[in-house]
């Protein structure tokens, strides 16, 4: 019972630290029954390059916010329920090692573990909280997720038309259904993606048809859930949908210098480790 109330005033602590850490840009995040499992730093591919980002792992959300400060302050915080998420590892890829997909309804993405063996821990950690909560909730996990974005570097040229050079006026806009990089006019239409936004959203020619497509099928499911389609001029004017194209934790232009990120820490194992060497001890001292 004493290790019980040891180890909760313990949790208490490291997510008032959180908190703390994250200031008045952050919300609440203490709540009862809420456990901070583990945190650490990964490298989170945004829309321009990959960046580091802390990431705390809790046993109902998984939260992430932009270094400034390592270990003492961050901002930008994200906060995603674990009952969302759906995990999709990665294979090695010339300098992209140790990584996996992050995927939800509204947003997807991949980290990278500086290991094998921290990409291992991470995963085994996430899943093991989202599996626990899925037993608990009876929900089914979700059918659909979110593209991930292609980062800007991949694509000197529209994925769609294969002939637009993307230049300081031809922009690079992502198509919200697939995520490829496509110009202005192969992106000139938008629809109302279930799960993403209520709003309507960029999608590439080839999606918005496809969907097109797929609404005039019989429908399998209520007409209220499918997609609605937005003619290119409904709802955004020419420079409309700029500020959505934008990765919303991507605009930290701060120099991504090259720092020593400590392993990440869970906190579940090492409670465990330390019960277990102090029952020990109790044992021997008879």
């Amino acid at each position: 019972m004493v290790d019980r109330l040891v180890n909760s005033e313990a949790n208490a602590r490291r997510i008032a630290m959180v908190e703390n850490c994250f200031g008045s840009s952050g919300q609440p995040l203490a709540e009862q029954g809420r456990v901070l499992v583990g945190e650490g730093v990964l490298t989170k591919m945004c829309r321009k390059k990959p960046k580091a980002r802390q990431f705390f792992l809790f046993n109902d959300i998984l939260v992430y916010g932009n270094i400034v400060i390592n270990k003492k302050k961050y901002n930008k915080q994200h906060v995603i329920p674990l009952e969302e998420v759906k995990l999709e590892s990665l294979k090695d890829e010339g300098q992209y090692r140790n990584g996996w997909l992050i995927c939800t309804a509204s947003k997807s993405f991949a980290v990278y573990a500086a290991t094998a063996t921290e990409k291992e821990e991470w995963m085994a950690h996430i899943e093991k909280c989202i599996e626990d909560l899925l037993r608990k909730s009876g929900k089914q996990p979700p059918s659909e997720h979110a593209a991930v974005w292609v980062p800007d570097n991949e694509a000197s040229v529209c994925m769609h038309c294969k002939k637009t050079q993307f230049t300081v006026l031809n922009r690079r806009h992502h198509c919200r259904k697939c995520g490829s990089v496509v110009c202005g006019p192969c992106s000139s239409k938008r629809f109302v993606l279930r799960g993403q936004s209520d709003k309507p959203l960029r999608v590439c020619l080839q999606c918005y048809d496809e969907l097109n497509r797929e609404r005039a099928r019989p429908p399998n499911q209520p007409a209220a859930n499918a997609p609605n389609p937005v003619k290119a001029g409904d709802n955004a004017g020419s420079g409309g949908d700029s500020s959505q194209d934008d990765d919303s934790d991507d605009d930290d232009e701060r120099p991504n210098a090259e720092e020593k990120h400590d392993e990440p820490k869970f906190y579940g194992d090492g409670d465990k480790t330390e019960e277990t060497n102090n029952h020990s001890s109790k044992e021997s001292a008879k």
